[in-house]
């Protein structure tokens, strides 16, 4: 009989740009492989003898994919956890030591006392949108720091910055362009798109990030909606103690667009005007007042995917 049946198997890999550290819990079998498809490709068959029930590594942006997509090829259960709850989970333990060994294992550890939930990929077209997104955020932060920059320096220096602007100008319309080409290549994105837009303050960057980083917004309820973004204020209540309630985690790429569509969306929208000023009338901070819009512009758009129904102002206002 094989053992590693009777045994709760699970693996920790520890991501870095060079390399992978791996640890299989309870085994204590640790190695290293390069962070490369050959290196890769020898990680996974060493795992796939043992037949975890867990691989579990951090999500680190983008190092972790490649492994990531092997795994899924591979048929091996993989989770991508985030450093945040590794970070609490190694406070929870006493665990301050920090080496590559120690970190693989801790992430196996992680992984046999949270049982946390196996990661399903996304479609390469909603990754690919999604990356898009991040994309264009970036690009955008780059041309408002140059923006910034036109005003605060001599003019004679506007020559070198101009055409910076042009180029940067140029590139956000084309992955626009792309983001349009994608939706339009799947029914089930357009009729997402047609819904989510419908609403006057999301626009098609709007509703892309939602469609591809929120793929769960319509088969959830309202309060996991907004938790889920990270819009909903959590409670900082311990004996006399009442601390402020806070938004916290959630999907910040997600929570980033919202946050500038709201800004529109005051502007365009009487229903979310109307609820902003409210808010700021009884004293409220702005940005209380617009995260507490962004909640509510969640569960609007929530209730429209369920439902299948377009934007209405009447209905908006229950």
């Amino acid at each position: 009989m094989n053992t590693n049946t009777l045994q709760n198997i699970n693996v920790g890999v520890d991501t870095g740009k060079s390399q992978l550290d791996i640890y299989i819990h309870p085994l204590d079998i640790y190695f290293t492989v390069p962070n490369t498809e050959k290196g890769i490709i020898e990680a996974i068959k060493t795992i796939q003898k043992h037949r975890p029930q867990r691989v579990v590594i951090e999500a680190t942006g983008r190092l972790e994919m490649p492994f990531i997509l092997a795994c899924d090829k591979a048929n091996l259960p993989y989770v991508i956890a985030n450093p945040l709850h590794v970070k609490r989970f190694a406070g929870a333990i006493g665990q301050r030591a920090k080496n590559d060994r120690l970190d693989a294992a801790l992430i196996a550890h992680y992984a046999e006392a949270i049982q946390p939930k196996l990661t399903q990929l996304k479609s390469e077209n909603i990754r690919l949108m999604s990356d898009l997104v991040t994309r264009r955020n970036q690009l955008l932060s780059m041309q408002t720091m140059e923006k910034n920059r036109i005003q605060v320096l001599p003019q004679s220096l506007a020559s070198s910055i101009k055409p910076i602007l042009t180029a940067l100008k140029n590139q956000i319309t084309k992955i626009e362009e792309k983001i349009t080409k994608l939706i339009d290549t799947c029914p089930e994105y357009q009729t997402k798109n047609e819904l989510l837009q419908s609403m006057p303050g999301v626009g098609k960057i709007v509703a892309a990030s939602i469609i591809s980083n929120v793929p769960e917004l319509g088969y959830i309820t309202n309060k996991q909606a907004s938790s889920l973004i990270g819009v909903a204020p959590i409670t900082r209540e311990s004996g006399r103690l009442k601390g402020k309630r806070m938004i916290q985690g959630g999907r910040a790429q997600v929570r980033t667009v919202l946050y500038m569509a709201m800004m529109s969306a005051i502007q365009c929208n009487p229903i979310f005007k109307a609820t902003y000023e409210r808010l700021l009338a009884v004293g409220k901070p702005k940005k209380v007042a617009i995260v507490a819009c962004m909640r509510k512009m969640v569960v609007i758009l929530n209730s429209m995917l369920r439902d299948g129904v377009m934007w209405d102002k009447d209905s908006a206002k229950n």
